[in-house]
């Protein structure tokens, strides 16, 4: 991985917060990472069809673990893959489904051993979207567990996601300051943003620290996936605008045209300025 910048959004900073702030939940891709596709699942769509440089470091991936198959016939079968499943999800009541995607690489490949599938995962991930941590994010998680503030993640999210922590902080989630209770990582319940699901979850898990909706602040950058979720589970909402590649403002989607955040903030460092503002600092 090698170091990312944000590309400014051209939105400005601004709202108001409802209440005093008890809990901060984040989103994790294009919030407090830097995520170069911007979305995924996007990306990957838009790769499916033509050439690409990625298809060509796949094609490495691919015979560096001694796996003779072509890189586009490889991708079109995982992106079927994982269409399967989620119709499958789908069927059983799942509105807004997540894949376990390690199983769907074994599945893919052929592999039978669940640790190569998850080492292939790890790698194609890095060549697909490569991350790097939002400026100032350190300094914004120890400025809030300062002032005893319960940090959280909200994610769409897969088993390798905890890793980046590992990875660029050599710490895990809960050692630099997240509590493990309120921790959602979407493989983990087979439910996917915008499904109220997790918020739901994390709701009633604010009920043991006696802290009420309106007291927590969910930070996402995505209107759809982050804002109205997390709106409808009462929680207040920042809209992260700090980085143009992940910002979903989603003007066309009926659900999100009449929905304004609370906040608007174009780097982690406005959220501490806020909440010092509420705090009387």
């Amino acid at each position: 991985m090698k170091p990312l910048e944000p590309l400014e959004a051209g939105l400005k900073a601004g709202g108001a917060l409802r209440n005093r702030v008890r809990a901060v939940l984040f989103d994790l891709y294009g919030t407090i990472f830097i995520s170069s596709s911007g979305d995924i699942s996007v990306a990957e769509r838009n790769i499916c069809n033509k050439k690409d440089e990625k298809l060509e470091k796949l094609n490495i991936l691919l015979h560096n673990y001694a796996i003779r198959l072509n890189s586009e016939e490889v991708f079109k079968d995982y992106l079927e893959e994982i269409s399967r499943v989620h119709s499958r999800l789908k069927s059983e009541g799942i509105e807004y489904p997540e894949v376990d995607i390690e199983v769907v690489w074994m599945q893919v490949l052929g592999m039978e051993d669940l640790d190569s599938a998850r080492r292939f995962a790890v790698e194609y991930e890095s060549v697909f979207n490569p991350v790097w941590p939002m400026p100032y994010l350190r300094e914004t998680l120890e400025c809030l567990r300062e002032k005893g503030i319960l940090l959280g993640i909200i994610s769409n999210a897969q088993f390798f996601t905890p890793l980046l922590f590992q990875a660029f902080f050599n710490a895990t989630p809960e050692e630099l300051g997240f509590e493990r209770d309120l921790i959602f990582f979407s493989y983990q319940y087979r439910q996917a943003k915008p499904s109220g699901y997790l918020f739901e979850e994390a709701k009633r898990l604010l009920l043991r620290w006696s802290i009420d909706p309106t007291q927590a602040l969910y930070v996402g950058n995505d209107m759809l996936n982050d804002v109205l979720p997390a709106h409808r589970a009462g929680f207040q909402t920042a809209l992260f605008a700090g980085d143009l590649r992940s910002l979903r403002l989603r003007e066309d989607n009926v659900m999100c045209r009449s929905l304004k955040p609370d906040l608007v903030i174009t780097g982690l460092q406005n959220l501490t300025e806020y909440i010092n503002k509420e705090y009387g600092e």
